[in-house]
């Protein structure tokens, strides 16, 4: 399965192909994958999510999905790479991983079926879709500044074409520690139809990504923490977390808060706990 690769190489953006430990760019031009610096594999025009697939997370929430799919947008602004720096703000707490498989869009698809869909894929990359429940009461709408703050969604390592999304597996890891390990068999809606699904009203273009769902156990990490998502056949994306250098300004707009809703949401959906909250981990 081919594997292409953004880098900045010689202070310019070059795209690359994965050949064994190393990529080579169209000129031959080689550079080791560890010495890479990475950019996200694809220029989206937009990032639309989905809010609940896989089973898993589902439960864990203790309730019933939707007939139908809802989604989140995550501004192009929010947008991260392979081995990117992950933007927890002073003065915010709750600020959770969400190891996804994100689809990229190949060519511009509207009013499509599900089994005509996977004509308009380019393939798939890894996505982890940060979280900043410290927004989550004024914002649980939208999900705009939960889910689209500057850094929260990283994209790589690369993009890997021909990959069938069927039976594979799915683990997020925080400092080497197994914490999520789903398998796409267990979403309810699969590639096809999410991109048949938005594409019935809005115009997808080449580049666009659907993040189709994280399994259970989306929990907090802190500054200092590396949190890797590993789907089997797209490869691992590293990231580590970070303090931002300012504080959220108090003189505008809504405050991070602890509310139960936040809690519960960050921690899990522990919805018998309200109240009796568990130690953190």
């Amino acid at each position: 399965m081919p594997e292409y690769r953004r880098i900045l190489l010689d202070g310019a953006t070059v795209e690359v192909i994965v050949e064994g430990d190393e990529l080579v760019a169209g000129d031959g031009r080689r550079v080791k994958i560890e010495e890479a610096q990475h950019l996200p594999p694809v220029v989206p025009s937009k990032v639309v999510a989905v809010h609940l697939n896989h089973r898993s997370r589902v439960d864990e929430f203790q309730i019933d999905l939707p007939e139908t799919p809802t989604y989140f947008h995550k501004p192009t602004s929010s947008l991260n790479s392979h081995k990117g720096a992950i933007v927890r703000p002073e003065g915010c707490k709750w600020l959770n991983y969400e190891g996804e498989v994100a689809i990229v869009i190949g060519k511009t698809a509207r009013n499509i079926s599900p089994a005509e869909a996977g004509e308009y894929i380019a393939g798939y990359t890894i996505a982890n879709d940060y979280g900043l429940h410290d927004f989550r009461d004024t914002d649980a709408g939208s999900m705009l500044r939960v889910k689209g703050s500057d850094t929260l969604c990283p994209l790589g390592p690369g993009l890997v074409t021909d990959w069938d999304f069927h039976g594979k597996r799915l683990r997020t890891y925080v400092n080497g520690e197994v914490v999520q390990d789903g398998s796409t068999d267990e979403m309810k809606w699969d590639m096809h139809y999410l991109v048949a699904d938005i594409a019935r009203t809005i115009t997808l273009y080449p580049g666009d990504v659907l993040l189709s769902g994280t399994p259970a156990n989306s929990r907090p990490v802190e500054p200092g923490d590396v949190v890797e998502v590993e789907v089997e056949g797209l490869g691992r994306l590293t990231n580590h977390i970070v303090t931002g250098p300012t504080a959220i300004r108090t003189d505008v707009g809504a405050q991070p808060t602890e509310s139960e809703e936040v809690l519960s949401t960050a921690l899990g959906g522990d919805w018998e706990f309200r109240g009796i909250r568990p130690p953190r981990r």
